[in-house]
């Protein structure tokens, strides 16, 4: 219970933002008892992002093992993330991409750790549109680094709109637009009529 209130108080503020006095408070227990459970400040960060992966973040490698199709699977993730980032009762947005932003460099390590969450998030997208392009399900010339980049880009986005209020309606519609954009599949040319 008390990493949770740690989590939500993390999300809600950030890490720099978010001081050891906060901490105890949301959390009911004094300094000392913090330091032994968690060792220091960056340390239950870390574990209230682990927390945070573990209850909100896993709709991403659902949906890529579930789907059939890539766009199948990336439809669904972007719509997810209009509805995760916009749970009432829950800060707004995605604590990854929000956790740790414009930090001094006390806090670069804290910074690092989930710029490798984000790119690990973003790999395995990519592999599996590798996947659909040696498939044929996404058109010659497509390129999967590309397509993985723009798919993260969007979800950073919509973490941030609904961080500044967004509505679930508003992100859905920019999932929407965002798969407008997406690559028509390959498809075979028709052959001309027999004469």
């Amino acid at each position: 219970m008390a990493l949770e209130r740690a989590l939500e108080l993390f999300w809600t503020q950030g890490y720099e933002a978010t001081s050891l006095a906060d901490l105890t408070r949301a959390m009911e227990i004094a300094p000392p008892s913090l330091y032994a459970a968690f060792g220091n400040k960056e340390q239950l960060f870390l574990e209230a992002v682990a927390r945070y992966v573990e209850r909100y973040g896993g709709f991403t490698e659902r949906a890529l093992a579930e789907e059939p199709t890539a766009r199948g699977a990336i439809e669904r993730i972007l719509h997810e993330a209009a509805a995760e980032y916009t749970v009432p009762g829950r800060p707004p947005g995605c604590f990854v991409f929000s956790g740790a932003t414009n930090c001094s460099a006390a806090a670069a390590e804290v910074e690092e750790a989930l710029r490798r969450m984000r790119r690990a998030s973003e790999a395995v997208i990519r592999r599996r549109l590798e996947r659909a392009a040696a498939e044929g399900e996404l058109p010659p010339g497509a390129d999967a680094a590309s397509l993985a980049g723009f798919v993260a880009t969007v979800m950073e986005g919509m973490s941030q709109q609904a961080r500044d209020g967004a509505g679930r309606a508003h992100l859905q519609a920019i999932a929407g637009a965002a798969m407008a954009a997406w690559p028509a599949p390959r498809t075979r040319r028709a052959r001309p009529p027999r004469r």
